[in-house]
């Protein structure tokens, strides 16, 4: 049988938004892999599977994510989740999960291991399952559209700099950035100076017990690594210029 590898996207952490496919593929895949910072603590997708699933079919994958620097040691944990999924093709499985939170196909570790097994594994069938992400639960948390009618949004990665986000900003009706934590003084500098701070929202731990949603010009410290800025359009009339 044709060897499947499946990123299966598990949402910002909330059990009740993981999608009734997703948790179909991981109650039947052969191995589920989690990604950890630690392998002796549960991650977040771990703890969002563990909601779901009932087998033992589990097991944590170390990734670097957390390492903006050491490219050598972000690929040698690249290269030893791809192994160990290589591993598990030859032992017998047939399917192979691997669960993330939010989308398999945004911003994920998800990526960086299908190409791995692919380079491993010829004729790997790799797929994902879409699953919900930040920008939708914090659009969903402060009761704002994203986007409606013509009008256009960026999703941006304050890792890249806040001179691109500015010209983010220029140039889109709706600005998501992810990755803002660390920089979060520097965005609210940016968002004043641009004239968008007073609607501008700042959402950490979305979908967990603990989530926080808070205007961008309360905030004066650094805030966790995945917190989310959203910024709604800074004029909006029904239908969002139909």
């Amino acid at each position: 049988m044709t060897a499947r590898l499946v990123g299966v996207g598990v949402g910002p952490g909330d059990p009740d938004l993981v999608t009734v496919k997703a948790v179909k593929v991981l109650r039947g895949a052969d191995l589920v892999l989690v990604p950890t910072l630690d392998v002796g603590a549960a991650g977040r997708a771990e703890r969002t599977v563990r909601a779901h699933i009932d087998h033992e079919r589990l097991q944590r994958v170390p990734f670097a994510l957390n390492e903006r620097t050491d490219r050598a040691r972000r690929e040698a944990a690249w290269d030893a989740a791809g192994a160990l999924v290589a591993a598990a093709f030859t032992a017998g499985a047939t399917t192979v999960a691997f669960a993330t939170i939010g989308d398999p196909n945004v911003y994920s570790s998800f990526s960086y291991l299908a190409a791995t097994v692919r380079g491993l594994v010829p004729g790997v069938e790799v797929s994902t399952v879409p699953g919900i992400t930040a920008m939708q639960q914090l659009a969903a948390a402060t009761g704002v559209p994203l986007v409606e009618g013509e009008e256009t949004l960026t999703l941006y990665p304050l890792t890249a700099g806040l001179q691109g986000y500015r010209e983010a900003l220029r140039r889109s009706d709706c600005v998501v950035a992810y990755k803002g934590g660390r920089h979060l003084p520097g965005v609210v500098e940016v968002l004043r100076e641009r004239g968008r701070l007073d609607a501008a929202v700042v959402g950490t731990d979305l979908g967990l017990p603990g989530q926080s949603v808070v205007k961008a010009s309360d905030v004066d410290a650094d805030l966790p690594y995945l917190s989310t800025v959203l910024v709604p359009p800074a004029s909006r009339t029904r239908g969002g210029r139909l």
